[in-house]
């Protein structure tokens, strides 16, 4: 049986409906609060990878002030660039992540996490 993971933000309703749904499925993920306890570049890019998705900024909050302060809709940056971005500035990285062997899932809505489980 895999471990199951939750890259979590308690403030945040979705992140907290996912976490409940996770539970109600009987499973106890391993909670990841990524504010206190920030993701690094290398970890970011194995979610990513896990995620499937087409784009780095498929993962982030592009509608927080940090990334427009930070210019960060611009098409030129790199993708590195967007990594770093999100170690850096945890708050940019699209929550909740739900992680289960080499699948993950964005928890918008919660609902969308339980094809991994």
């Amino acid at each position: 049986m895999l471990d199951i993971t939750i890259i979590h933000n308690p403030r945040c309703s979705k992140s907290r409906q996912t976490l409940a749904l996770l539970e109600e499925k009987g499973e106890a993920p391993v909670v990841v609060e990524y504010l206190k306890h920030p993701l690094d570049v290398q970890a970011l890019k194995a979610i990513f990878k896990k995620l499937n998705l087409e784009s780095v900024r498929d993962m982030m909050r592009t509608k927080e002030k940090e990334y427009k302060d930070a210019n960060l809709g611009d098409e030129a940056l790199s993708d590195e660039a967007l990594f770093d971005a999100m170690a850096q500035t945890p708050k940019l990285i699209e929550r909740p992540i739900v992680i289960k062997g080499e699948k993950a899932r964005i928890g918008r809505p919660p609902e969308s996490v339980l094809d991994i489980l």
